[in-house]
C-alpha cells in the first residue's frame, strides 16, 4: 500500500529504469563531493563506511558512490582523502558499500573522477589538454598531457570500473563536473590542442567518446554507464563552450551509448554562481529540459540548485527529466526522501546553499553542513539522538537556532523543555536577517518554519516575551534541572563614540527586526556578514549606504566560498566602503572616518548602524551559577559567531544532556 506522500508525489516515486536496472523511484543520489574522510592513500575509513550506511538508507533508487580516482601517481587525485580504486586492494571496502546500497534495495553506480585541472594535489602539477594557467592560484601549475597518457588514462578509467563492478557495483559513472578532465577535454578553454583531441566540438569529445567505449566494453554492456555533462559551463568569461557546444558534447555521449546522462552546471573557476542559495530553486531547470528534448530515449538525471521534492516531481511528471540527481539536500536531511513519502515534508530541513560543506572541502578539510551536526559523526555514538538516561526538565533562554535546535534534540530523547524568549516569536536574530536576505529569502524562512513545526509536534512548551533575569530566575527556583543560556549576542554600543544626537545611532539587530526607521544617507559600522547584509537590503531599496569596516577587506567573517558574493553584490550596488577605517566621532551631520594611514574623511549620514563589534549575552552565567543544577551555554551567548556553530552548539548539547 502507498504512503500518503507517494501518492501525492507519483511522479516521484514511480519506478524508473537505468540500462537494465529497474530502480523503486525516480530519486537518484548523486556523488556529490568527495567527503575528506578517508586516508591520504585512498583507503576507506570506518568513518566513511558509517556515512555511506547513512546514504544507503536515504531510500533513493540509484545511489552514486563518491568519485574515486583511477591512476597510482595520483594525477587526478583532487582532494587530499579522496577514495581511491587503481588496485585491487582497494575492492574490500566498495564491497561493503555496494551491499549497503543493495541491502536497501537501490541500484549502486561507482563514479570514477579524474580531476584533471583541479588534481594532482599531492604532486607539484596537473594534467590537462594544453597548458592553460590556472585562474585559481591554489591550484598546480599545469603540464600537457601526452597521447601516450590519453591512452593509458582511458585504460585506467577502464580497469577502475571494472573493478567497481567485481566489487558489486552495478554500473559506473564519470563525471565532467566543476571542471574535471573530462571537462578539460571538452572545454575550448582548457582544450587548444591541434591533434585529433582538439579543435573542433567533434575532436574535443573524442577523448569523452573514446572513454565510454573503453569502460562499457571492461564492464560489460549489462552495467549501466552514466556520464555527468555540463549544460552550461559559465565560463565566457575564459573563453568556455558555449551552451550550443555544451548540448553538442551531450549528443556525442548519446550517440555512443551511454545509459544516463546527468546534466550539470558550471566549473570551480566560474566566476558567477550555480548551486549557492543566491540562485532561486529551479532556475537550471531548462537545461535538462532541453537535454531531454535533445535526447529523449536517454534517461537524464538532474537537480542542480533544486531542492525541494514537490518541484522535482512536478518536473518530472511534465517531462522536464527523468530522475531527481540530489546530494546537498540530503547532507542537510538524510531523511527527506521518507519524510516526502510520509507527507512530512514540514519536518525535513532544507539545505540552506550556504556552501559551508564545499568550503570545507576545497580548504582540504572533512566536509560538514550547517543544517545537520551529525554529518561526517555517524560513526560516533554521542552524536546521536538516543533516551536519555535521566528525565530532566530543562529551560533554555533564547529562541534562536542554537536554543531550538537543543530544545528539539533534548525533547526527541524525552526531556520536558521549556523555552524562554524576549521576543513575541521564535527564531532570534534570524527572524530579521531572513526577511532582508539578498538571496533566496525561502531557504532561511524555511528553517524559521521547521522549527515553528518542530516546537508544535513535539510538545515543546514556549514562553514568549518574556524577559529571564536574576529576579525571574529567583520566581522559579527549583523548577528546572537544566538551564542552557542561548540568549545570543549584542553589538557593544560601548566600543563606538558615543553620538552627539539621539537615535542617530541604532543597532543592527534593531534595524533587521523592524524596530526602528532608517534615514535616506546610511553609515553601517562593520562590513561582516550582519553589516553586509542590512548594506545590500538598504542600498536595493534605494538608501544611499556606507560600509566602515577596521579591517582591510569586507567579509571578514563569511563563509569562504560565499564571500565572493557579498564582494559582488557591494560592486553591482555601488555600495560605497572604507576598508582599514575606524569611525572616531559621530556628528549630527554625519560622521567622522580615520583610516590606518591616519586619513580623515567625513561622510554625511542621517543614520549609523552598529553591526560591529559584536558581543556575546554573558551576564546570566555568573548571576545564574548557584540557582540551577545545571548550567549550561550555547551559541552567540558564548562566542558571536554564525548560524553554523549556532546549530552545531545547540544539537550537541541537545543530544548529551
Amino acid at each position: 500500500m502507498k504512503k500518503p506522500g507517494e501518492e501525492k508525489l507519483s511522479a516521484l516515486f514511480q519506478p524508473g529504469k537505468v540500462g537494465n536496472y529497474k530502480t523503486k523511484n525516480r530519486v537518484k543520489y548523486g556523488a556529490c563531493c568527495v567527503s575528506n574522510y578517508n586516508t591520504r592513500d585512498g583507503f576507506i575509513t570506518e568513518r566513511e563506511l558509517a556515512r555511506d550506511k547513512v546514504i544507503a538508507g536515504t531510500g533513493c533508487g540509484i545511489i552514486t558512490n563518491q568519485g574515486a580516482y583511477s591512476d597510482p601517481l595520483g594525477e587526478g587525485k583532487a582532494y587530499f582523502r579522496q577514495i581511491a580504486l587503481f588496485d585491487d586492494k582497494f575492492l574490500p571496502q566498495f564491497e561493503k558499500i555496494a551491499g549497503y546500497i543493495h541491502d536497501n534495495g537501490g541500484v549502486a553506480i561507482q563514479q570514477i573522477l579524474h580531476a584533471g585541472r583541479y588534481g594532482g594535489i599531492d604532486l607539484g602539477y596537473c594534467i590537462q589538454p594544453s597548458v592553460v594557467p590556472q585562474t585559481l592560484t591554489h591550484f598546480r601549475p599545469p603540464r600537457e598531457i601526452t597521447k601516450e597518457q590519453i591512452k593509458e588514462t582511458i585504460k585506467q578509467h577502464a580497469e577502475a570500473a571494472k573493478r567497481a563492478v567485481i566489487a558489486g557495483f552495478d554500473g559506473t559513472e564519470i563525471t565532467s563536473f566543476m571542471g574535471y578532465l573530462l571537462a578539460n577535454f571538452n572545454s575550448k578553454f582548457t582544450n587548444r590542442r591541434t591533434d585529433e583531441y582538439g579543435g573542433s566540438p567533434e575532436n574535443r569529445g573524442r577523448f569523452m567518446r573514446e572513454l565510454i567505449y573503453a569502460i562499457k566494453e571492461a564492464q560489460g554492456d549489462d552495467h549501466p554507464l552514466v556520464v555527468r555533462l555540463n549544460g552550461a559551463e559559465l565560463m565566457d568569461k575564459w573563453g568556455g563552450n558555449t551552451e550550443d557546444e555544451c548540448f553538442a558534447l551531450m549528443q556525442m555521449a548519446g550517440d555512443a551509448g551511454v545509459d544516463m546522462i546527468s546534466v550539470t552546471v558550471g566549473w570551480q573557476e566560474a566566476p558567477v554562481s550555480s548551486i549557492g542559495r543566491d540562485v532561486p530553486p529551479g532556475y537550471w531547470n531548462r537545461l535538462a529540459s532541453r537535454a531531454k528534448k535533445l535526447l529523449p530515449d536517454v534517461p537524464i538525471a538532474f537537480g542542480v540548485r533544486l531542492p525541494d521534492p514537490v518541484m522535482a516531481n512536478e518536473n518530472i511528471a511534465n517531462g522536464e527529466f527523468d530522475f531527481w540527481e540530489v546530494c546537498r539536500p540530503m547532507l542537510a536531511e538524510p531523511e527527506l526522501l521518507h519524510k516526502a513519502a510520509e507527507d512530512r515534508l514540514d519536518e525535513a530541513k532544507r539545505c540552506l546553499g550556504c556552501m559551508n560543506c564545499l568550503s570545507r572541502l576545497f580548504r582540504d578539510l572533512p566536509y560538514l553542513c550547517t543544517n545537520n551536526p551529525a554529518l561526517g559523526h555517524e560513526v560516533e555514538p554521542e552524536y546521536h539522538i538516543t533516551p536519555a538516561v535521566v528525565q530532566k526538565k530543562i529551560m533554555i533562554v533564547g529562541a534562536g537556532p542554537a536554543g531550538l535546535e537543543c530544545a528539539i534534540a533534548a525533547r526527541q530523547r524525552g526531556h520536558e523543555v521549556t523555552v524562554f524568549d524576549k521576543n513575541d516569536d521564535i527564531g532570534g536574530a534570524l527572524q530579521g536577517y531572513a526577511s532582508r536576505d539578498m538571496a533566496n529569502q525561502d531557504d532561511l524562512q524555511a528553517q524559521l518554519s521547521y522549527y515553528k513545526t518542530m516546537v508544535t509536534k513535539l510538545g515543546i512548551e514556549l514562553k514568549l516575551n518574556t524577559e529571564v533575569n536574576p529576579k525571574f530566575m529567583r520566581s522559579i527556583l527549583h523548577q528546572y534541572d537544566v538551564t542552557v543560556i542561548a540568549a545570543g549576542a549584542r553589538v557593544d554600543l560601548k566600543a563606538i563614540p558615543a553620538p552627539e544626537k539621539e537615535g542617530l545611532l541604532v543597532s543592527a539587530q534593531d534595524v533587521a527586526m523592524g524596530k526602528v526607521k532608517v534615514g535616506e544617507r546610511v553609515v553601517v559600522l562593520g562590513g561582516g556578514k550582519i553589516g553586509l547584509t542590512l548594506a545590500e537590503f538598504l542600498k536595493a531599496k534605494g538608501t544611499d549606504v556606507t560600509v566602515v569596516e577596521k579591517d582591510k577587506r569586507i567579509a571578514g567573517d563569511v563563509i569562504p566560498s560565499w564571500k565572493w558574493r557579498h564582494t559582488s553584490w557591494v560592486e553591482e550596488l555601488k555600495i560605497k566602503t572604507y576598508t582599514g577605517s575606524i569611525v572616531t566621532k559621530i556628528g549630527s551631520g554625519g560622521v567622522t572616518v580615520v583610516n590606518d594611514q591616519g586619513e580623515e574623511s567625513f561622510i554625511e549620514t542621517d543614520t549609523v548602524i552598529a553591526a560591529s563589534p559584536r558581543k556575546g549575552n554573558q551576564e546570566l552565567f555568573q548571576e545564574f551559577e548557584f540557582m540551577v543544577d545545571e548550567l549550561h551555554g550555547i551559541g552567540d551567548a558564548l562566542v558571536p559567531r554564525g548560524m553554523a556553530q549556532a546549530i552545531h552548539d545547540g544539537y550537541r548539547l541537545g543530544v548529551r544532556i
